[in-house]
């Protein structure tokens, strides 16, 4: 298989059937590491569990952005679902960090 670049409507990667543009391999990339940043908040909530408790202002204000985002994607004409994937665990894990730091 050979891939080609185009560059007439942004670069475009041909691998067979398929057609990555830019965007859609920025957005991806940026998903997962968005998924992962939030994610990490996994040792917070540990902490907070074993007795060492974290601030939960940003957790919480984490989550807070994250739900916006996700709003966002979904209120778009057209549904917006890497940004809506890229954000849901922002508010899952944001709000479990800032519940169990003040539990």
């Amino acid at each position: 298989m050979q891939s080609q670049l185009s560059h007439p409507n942004g670069s475009q990667v041909h691998a067979g059937k398929h057609v990555y543009t830019e965007e859609k391999i920025i957005g991806d990339i940026a998903t997962v590491a968005n998924m992962i940043m939030y994610i990490s908040y996994i040792g917070e909530i540990l902490q907070n569990l074993n007795g060492q408790p974290t601030s939960f202002i940003q957790p919480f204000c984490a989550s807070i952005n994250a739900a916006l985002w996700v709003a966002y994607g979904w209120v778009k004409p057209k549904r917006d679902w890497i940004l809506i994937v890229a954000d849901v665990p922002g508010v899952i894990f944001g709000l479990i960090a800032a519940i169990t730091a003040v539990i």
